[in-house]
């Protein structure tokens, strides 16, 4: 956490500060309680026959004592007060930036992260794992180190105090050092795995919320509540045995402890007894060894929430140190005629990282002019999707390379490469917002106007105009209040409103209505020209005024040319034409 508490580290001193100055504060409280014994019930406080003046001095001296530890309480309370902000305030400002740090991580992953670590997974830890640690950071640290100085130096204090009550003190607590480390070990790992359990049953629960309404259309309520229910039960059976370890930590350091003050003290009591030792002296070694005995119960506690945070701090650095899958290059190249996009496959291979034994794209080379259009056409699984993938550097290329006007995209910021595509994917994505929001995505810094431009343009306005508040209107989380269509219409927008120079368009128009699916289309022959586009259609209707057709077939292009070309070729798409078309 240290990187994280760098630039607050004015705050840290401040609060060490304080904490010194409280816990100082605390050491004198018992050698004010013993003067004050001493003198209130000891030789000070019988003026009984005494002058007028002695009595009125004696009365001044016990007010004076009984001012002074007033004053003392009143030094510790204000120091305590503000530790207790100080330490909060960088507690929580340490989580928010861990959180943005963590998820800042998390979103410059390739989508191969994701094929083996759940989205509920990743905010169980942005959530659970980072509120324990602040927990840590903001009470329990500065709770520790009070205690710990509390301890420190109320042994220096006994010590000081009787070096013989100290000694037995010493040496029986030294004795119970061992059995603290291995419990604490025992927590950090049963603290590990009770996250973790949490950590499963949110991703169960994030990936049924997301799809209610299939659950609810099979009648898998009660299934999927019995599988979370089996889940959580999980998750409260691994926190329990990690509560029950932690519970016989304390309860044996308590015992142990309290048990070395008790025998301490009857030696104390029978030093009393025999004049060795004032009755003032005992009440502050009491009061002394009442601060180590809570010293070292807090410290117990604490090192239970340390050991809990360090398991949580593992899962959040497992996502703090992960590197993606693509690396940027170290030094980015720039790329020549940003305005356009040429597109170049030469001899590309792939396989997916999760099934490495079968080819995604074998020896794929296509050349792609400038402002040409370009339709990928095939079976599901012949390796349309995969192209658009490797052209945005979602993964790289197994072998070969794809160059953008020349440069391979290897060599290019991946910022830059993004920044000149556009894409408008099968299932459209709705953020929950606004519909002009929604749309100004693609542009954060567009216009007003651009926006409707590019909205009458994908004939969003016509539907939105009837919405609510119309532009202004809330479109619901992943845009449930839109129909599929109107959905896609939106993202297509957005893709417009990017202005990007390659523009790939995934079954763009596959959630049309015909009526609808002929206007867009209109909206999209204007986007496309002067752009380079690739097209990802089953419906080879959409495709027919492209200037040429790539044909895939288990990762491989087995024909390319015009739709006219193709349709007198007795070739694959001459036989997808005829079972559409029925020519």
């Amino acid at each position: 956490m240290l990187p994280f508490l760098r630039p607050y580290r004015l705050r840290v001193v401040l609060a060490f500060v304080l904490l010194c100055l409280a816990s100082g504060t605390v050491l004198l409280l018992p050698l004010a309680f013993r003067d004050l014994i001493d003198f209130g019930f000891g030789q000070g406080a019988n003026t009984r026959g005494a002058p007028p003046h002695a009595t009125l001095l004696a009365t001044q001296s016990l007010n004076g004592h009984f001012a002074a530890l007033f004053g003392l309480a009143s030094v510790w309370a204000v120091a305590v007060a503000a530790r207790f902000y100080t330490v909060s305030w960088v507690g929580e400002r340490v989580t928010a930036d861990l959180r943005s740090a963590v998820y800042a991580r998390v979103l410059r992953q390739s989508p191969q992260f994701f094929e083996t670590l759940q989205t509920g997974e990743v905010l169980s830890r942005l959530t659970g794992d980072t509120t324990l640690i602040q927990t840590v950071v903001g009470s329990s640290i500065s709770n520790g180190l009070r205690s710990l100085f509390q301890f420190a130096g109320g042994m220096v204090m006994l010590a000081i105090t009787s070096f013989y009550l100290f000694s037995l003190n010493l040496g029986l607590m030294m004795v119970l050092t061992l059995p603290i480390i291995l419990i604490g070990r025992r927590v950090k790992k049963l603290s590990r795995e009770s996250q973790d359990k949490i950590a499963d049953a949110s991703a169960l629960a994030g990936e049924i919320l997301n799809a209610v309404p299939t659950v609810q259309a099979y009648t898998q309520e009660q299934r999927e509540t019995q599988r979370y229910t089996y889940s959580a039960e999980l998750s409260f059976n691994t926190a329990i045995h990690r509560t029950r370890v932690r519970a016989a930590m304390t309860a044996l350091i308590i015992t142990a402890v309290t048990g070395t003050i008790i025998f301490v003290l009857w030696v104390g009591a029978n030093q009393v007894q025999q004049g060795s030792m004032t009755g003032g002296q005992l009440a502050s070694f009491i009061l002394y060894a009442a601060l180590v005995a809570g010293g070292v119960g807090t410290m117990a506690e604490v090192w239970g929430d340390v050991m809990r945070a360090a398991g949580a701090t593992e899962r959040l650095l497992e996502l703090l140190h992960a590197e993606s899958s693509i690396a940027e290059t170290a030094i980015a190249q720039s790329l020549p005629h940003p305005t356009q996009a040429a597109i170049s496959f030469e001899q590309v291979s792939f396989r997916y990282p999760s099934r490495p034994e079968t080819a995604a794209l074998d020896n794929i080379t296509l050349d792609i002019p400038a402002g040409q259009s370009i339709a990928l056409v095939g079976p599901s699984g012949a390796g349309k999707t995969t192209l658009f993938q490797l052209l945005l550097r979602f993964y790289d290329v197994s072998a070969g390379a794809i160059r953008l006007n020349g440069q391979d995209i290897r060599q290019l910021s991946l910022h830059d490469l993004r920044d000149k595509i556009a894409i408008v994917p099968q299932d459209a994505v709705i953020f929950s917002a606004n519909a002009l929001d929604n749309i100004r995505y693609g542009r954060p810094d567009a216009s007003d106007d651009e926006v409707f431009a590019v909205a009458k343009a994908a004939l969003v306005d016509e539907f939105i105009n009837r919405l609510p508040q119309g532009y202004q209107t809330f479109l619901g989380e992943r845009g449930t209040r839109l129909s599929g269509g109107q959905r896609q219409r939106i993202a297509i927008a957005r893709a417009m409103l990017k202005n990007a120079p390659l523009l790939l368009l995934d079954e763009a128009t596959s959630a049309l209505d015909a009526e609808s699916e002929i206007l867009v289309q209109q909206g999209l022959n204007a986007a496309m020209r002067g752009r380079t586009t690739l097209i990802i259609a089953h419906r080879l209707a959409t495709v027919q005024k492209v200037d040429r057709i790539a044909v895939m077939e288990h990762g491989l292009i087995v024909e390319t040319g015009t739709p006219e070309d193709l349709r007198k070729q007795s070739g694959l798409y001459a036989r997808l034409a005829k079972l559409q078309f029925d020519i």
